[in-house]
């Protein structure tokens, strides 16, 4: 698979490099580290820090920015960074009034996290957390529920980084964001799968004319694959699915984000994107907020995503929409 690199064991460091020069007026970095931290400091608030595995950009430096992220640590490719990074990116993010974890639910994320969580706090470090699981999606032969974080965790360290600047606490903070998450629901799906910079192999393997249903942002196989019929198919699957998770009302309030997986065209992003507006407009849904484009990517996948978030709060659609200085949001 042709790459523009120059060695797959350099391709996170030398990325981050080429980050940072090309944001060099609102982001820096701890040299030797996945730390990203912005130049900006809101003393005396509390610090919303994030991060994972790298090959899902923009998550999370492009999130990373006056108003949105303090900080975010990056691993290797789909890896989570070591605790001691996070530890690290914990200590160069804190403002004074404690650091607030926005941790995907992935085994070896959570882990990590909430390693750097205990040795932060060993140091005297203020540390509280959430861990965000809005995929829906089942694994295809027990049904079990995965509810592994994924695209809305954007959504997440908007509002409560949006929180956090107008003076809420940790304790405060913890509590929105369960709700937050509660209030959250995800479904992916792929045209075709990602293949690893240095790797000769997709993840997995979908014919030409195939698509999987439910697919994770690691490589993770979907629900179900069949072929592919049209965008207007591909809606009717995921919103149905979804309403099927929040049984929603008509006239009830949500916030949309369409994240593209990382090779998928925005042009269409935008025709799924007109397709979710009729099925919406048809259950009598207010679409208050919409994002599209890409947020949380998978590397090379082709494919999208479609996040609910219920508006539970007013306040969550005027934290969304207040401006930040990021990269990507």
């Amino acid at each position: 698979m042709k790459k523009i690199m120059n060695h797959p064991d350099k391709i996170v460091s030398q990325m981050l490099s080429g980050l940072l020069y090309a944001n060099s007026d609102k982001l820096a970095g701890i040299k030797g580290t996945g730390v990203i931290y912005r130049q900006t400091k809101s003393e005396n608030k509390v610090a919303v820090v994030s991060g994972g595995g790298s090959g899902h950009e923009p998550a999370h430096t492009g999130f990373v920015g006056t108003g949105m992220l303090a900080a975010c640590i990056c691993g290797p490719i789909f890896v989570p960074p070591t605790a001691e990074e996070i530890l690290a990116g914990i200590k160069v993010a804190d403002q004074g009034a404690g650091v607030f974890l926005v941790i995907k639910n992935f085994e070896k994320d959570v882990a990590s996290f909430l390693k750097a969580k205990e040795l932060a706090e060993a140091e005297g470090y203020q540390v509280s957390y959430v861990i965000v699981n809005d995929d829906c999606s089942i694994e295809e032969n027990s049904f079990k529920k995965r509810r592994r974080g994924v695209a809305g965790t954007i959504l997440v360290q908007k509002i409560v980084a949006a929180a956090a600047e107008e003076g809420y606490s940790l304790e405060q903070l913890t509590e929105l964001a369960t709700k937050v998450v509660r209030s959250m629901n995800t479904l992916g799906l792929a045209l075709s799968p990602s293949v690893v910079p240095g790797e000769d192999q997709a993840q997995f393997q979908l014919a030409e004319n195939e698509i999987s249903f439910g697919i994770g942002i690691h490589g993770e196989p979907g629900y179900r694959t069949e072929i592919l019929h049209s965008s207007e198919r591909l809606a009717i699957e995921l919103v149905n699915k979804l309403k099927s998770q929040f049984h929603w009302k008509k006239g009830e309030k949500f916030a949309m984000m369409i994240n593209g997986l990382g090779g998928t065209p925005l042009m269409e992003l935008f025709v799924f994107s007109n397709d979710v507006r009729r099925l919406l407009e048809l259950e009598g849904l207010q679409v208050e907020f919409k994002k599209v484009g890409d947020f949380v990517t998978s590397n090379d996948m082709s494919g999208l995503s479609l996040t609910f978030l219920r508006l539970e709060d007013e306040k969550w659609l005027e934290w969304l929409k207040v401006p930040v200085d990021t990269y990507a949001w």
